[in-house]
């Protein structure tokens, strides 16, 4: 079946910083990846037996597999991450679109894991205009993973022609690192695995923090702002958005400024006006996309220079360039590679709060 590419519209620019494309495009490289998947696949068999058919709840419905899924396709952000972190190498995958990448088009981490899986020229779908569904078919997936992604119904029609596919649970762009990697190992046959592998990170992260006890409790908003623009920005929240999540995970906490404002917000970010900034009063620290061109604009503001952490200089700045822009929106393969300069540039913007 062929199928033409189709764009796919997104909520907002925020997602310009966080995952934009969920995508696919042609691409005449696929048998190194497929053989190795096919070889990983079998190798790295499930600890627990699986009985099948297992049916798996979702946003869009519910997906029956009917037999252990062989060779796994991925869209979205960082969904091949799951089956690399379980052994498996992923016959396609979303090209990595936002901080640093390498050849491949995919970020550090995820490339470093294909290799370590035998596969040097992985199978990557160029997907920034849309889903190259035709390019995806052409993978023959058992199954397609897209847990963190912004899959809209009818891509999820037309995706599940080729393959049964398991989207998010409940919105968007909206599923936490802990959740993205059950999800999706669960569409693998491998739900027991995903969560060890959980439990095995989420020790890690307190192992780090054991480095770090003055992060503990700091008022954190991460934030998305223009320096050309101070009229507005954002603050991502973590009851939605995973970046926020994270911070969490790493012993900071949401002022309860930003909560106030959020109210019962089910969005994964609030909008602020550049004349409220004094209401975020409690805003110890900040975490945000950019340089240092960004503090001198907050700083020489009138009004946003009000908000403690910009008074003080109490800003991480994350550049765009980086791998760790990449992870601060985190997959179960990016927070071991990158927790240790994310903590370290916390820790140095923590330093400046009076």
């Amino acid at each position: 079946m062929k199928f033409k590419k189709l764009s796919v519209l997104f909520c907002s620019l925020l997602a310009l910083t966080s995952v934009m494309a969920v995508s696919a495009a042609e691409t005449e490289t696929v048998s190194e990846t497929e053989a190795a998947s096919e070889e990983e696949s079998t190798a790295s068999g499930a600890d627990e037996e699986t009985e099948y058919p297992i049916t798996i709840q979702h946003a869009y419905g519910e997906t029956v597999i009917e037999s252990k899924p062989e060779r796994i396709a991925t869209v979205g952000w960082e969904n091949q991450d799951t089956p690399l972190a379980l052994g498996i190498a992923p016959v396609g995958v979303s090209a990595a679109n936002y901080g640093m990448v390498t050849e491949n088009n995919l970020h550090p981490w995820t490339d470093e894991a294909f290799q370590e899986l035998g596969v040097d020229a992985p199978n990557v779908f160029d997907d920034v205009d849309g889903l190259d569904f035709e390019a995806i078919s052409d993978c023959d997936p058992d199954v397609i993973l897209a847990s963190y992604s912004g899959l809209t119904q009818e891509d999820y029609d037309t995706l599940s022609q080729i393959a049964p596919v398991i989207p998010y649970k409940e919105n968007a762009w909206q599923t936490t690192w802990r959740d993205q990697t059950i999800e999706n190992a669960e569409g693998m046959g491998m739900k027991a695995e995903g969560e060890a592998k959980v439990a095995e990170v989420e020790q890690l992260i307190q192992d780090k923090l054991a480095d770090y006890p003055d992060l503990k409790g700091v008022k954190t908003a991460f934030c998305w702002i223009n320096a050309d623009d101070l009229s507005s920005f954002y603050i991502y929240l973590p009851s939605a958005d995973p970046r926020a999540a994270y911070l969490l995970d790493l012993g900071l906490e949401l002022p309860e400024s930003v909560t106030k404002l959020a109210g019962d917000s089910t969005d994964f970010s609030i909008t602020v006006s550049r004349e409220n900034a004094d209401q975020l009063s409690d805003v110890d620290m900040i975490v945000a996309y950019g340089d240092e061109t960004l503090l001198d604009a907050l700083q020489q503001d009138e009004l946003m220079s009000q908000i403690p952490a910009v008074k003080n200089g109490a800003v991480a700045l994350i550049d765009s360039t980086t791998a760790l822009a990449g992870a601060a929106t985190p997959s179960i393969l990016s927070i071991p590679a990158e927790i240790d300069d994310y903590l370290s540039l916390l820790s140095a913007a923590q330093e400046k709060i009076k």
